[in-house]
């Protein structure tokens, strides 16, 4: 999946993303296995989701500061948000089993 855009920081990702409609903030329940959506507390099914776009961001001095940034969305609950992870060595191993059962666009 290629990116149409390019983002310096992960604060300028999320801000651009909320204007093209990814408003709603989602987390990773890892006990539940699902997802939360901040903006209506709302649990949902990781298998509702897409992943849209995904974007890396590298530490430039800690490598715990390497972040991987979704843009998902729900057709069925009509939601679009950013859901926020580690990755690399410092990545949540349960976070990412769950991430990785998301369903992806081509």
């Amino acid at each position: 999946m290629e990116n149409q855009h390019s983002y310096d920081t992960l604060s300028e990702a999320v801000n651009a993303l909320a204007k093209r409609g990814y408003t709603s903030d989602f987390s990773i329940l890892t006990d539940a296995e699902k997802l939360l959506c901040h903006t209506s507390s709302t649990h949902l099914s990781p298998d509702e989701f897409e992943i849209d776009e995904t974007y890396r961001f590298e530490g430039n001095t800690d490598p715990g500061d390497e972040m991987i940034l979704f843009a998902i969305s729900s057709i069925k609950h009509n939601l679009k948000g950013v859901l926020v992870n580690g990755y690399g060595v410092y990545a949540n191993a349960a976070t990412s089993a769950i991430v990785a059962r998301l369903k992806t666009h081509l």
